[in-house]
């Protein structure tokens, strides 16, 4: 999941919210949306790899 920033810069967030606090972990932060969904598809690989 990602979302825009105040900042103007992108920040990916995990599918699941993490049960200790409720939220969903921050999994990274971007200056572009494209460099953003670039990291979400290597984190999925890496989950089945």
């Amino acid at each position: 999941m990602i979302r825009k920033l105040a900042s103007g810069e992108y920040r990916l967030y995990s599918r699941k919210k993490n049960p200790k606090t409720g939220k969903r972990r921050n999994l990274g932060t971007f200056k572009t949306k494209s460099a953003a969904e670039k990291h979400e598809r290597e984190v999925q690989y890496f989950k089945r790899h």
